[in-house]
């Protein structure tokens, strides 16, 4: 019993540390103005319009950590701070959601992947549980086998994920440093940046991972005792 409170202890805190990294970050950072002088709104337009991307808007969004891309609506949702801020934090989020339009343009291959898994991920996800749950109480291996089979579409989303985040950060490093939008110090501040934010996507994945594992322990035992 003490063992499996540890487990939860862990998988709690691993997100929440990833979770206060990130927010120590972008508060440290979001404090540093760029030497450019430019808004996360300008940055965003300015790596747009190099690459081709005229059609893509730069809109401003509700919510701390709230910025992302949107695929369908071609759009570049900043949240208020990064939208109007002159900081170096701002400018790497823009870059790094810039990076994603890039992604979408040039049809890079784990993006689109995971375009294809959002469906069958958010079924997985939501449903899987139910099936974990009735295989777990009633000693129903097929009914946990089923719900491990759905939980793996949700980590498999989870893993495809790491890729695309990363591949997205080195774009925005790249086209920072090539349109002289930060300078060598602030190259090594945004870098924190977006590193800090990555760990949020590796933390998810993590647990995720960590927890199909135990499922499918508990499967294996399930169906030894059985025999």
């Amino acid at each position: 019993m003490g063992a499996f409170f540890i487990y939860f202890i862990i998988i709690a805190l691993i997100p929440i540390w990833a979770q206060l990294r990130v927010k120590r970050t972008m508060g440290k950072y979001s404090r540093v103005e760029s030497t450019a002088g430019m808004t996360g709104a300008q940055v965003a337009r300015r790596i747009l319009d190099e690459n081709g991307l005229y059609d893509v808007r730069v809109v401003e969004h509700q919510g701390f950590l709230s910025d992302h891309y949107n695929p369908m609506s071609k759009t570049v949702h900043l949240s208020s701070d990064n939208y109007h801020g002159y900081s170096v934090a701002g400018a790497a989020v823009a870059a790094h959601e810039v990076g994603h339009a890039i992604q979408d343009k040039e049809r890079y291959a784990a993006l689109r992947f995971r375009h294809t898994l959002v469906p069958i991920a958010n079924i997985g996800s939501n449903a899987s549980w139910i099936f974990l749950m009735i295989g777990l109480i009633a000693s129903i291996p097929n009914m946990l086998l089923l719900g491990i089979i759905l939980m793996a579409a949700g980590v498999l989303f989870q893993l495809v994920t790491l890729p695309v985040e990363f591949n997205a950060s080195s774009r925005a490093m790249n086209q920072m440093v090539g349109l002289g939008i930060i300078n060598n110090i602030e190259e090594r501040q945004a870098r924190k940046v977006l590193n800090a934010a990555a760990l949020t996507y590796v933390a998810a994945a993590a647990v995720a991972v960590i927890e199909l594992l135990r499922m499918v322990l508990i499967f294996t035992n399930m169906n030894r005792n059985e025999d």
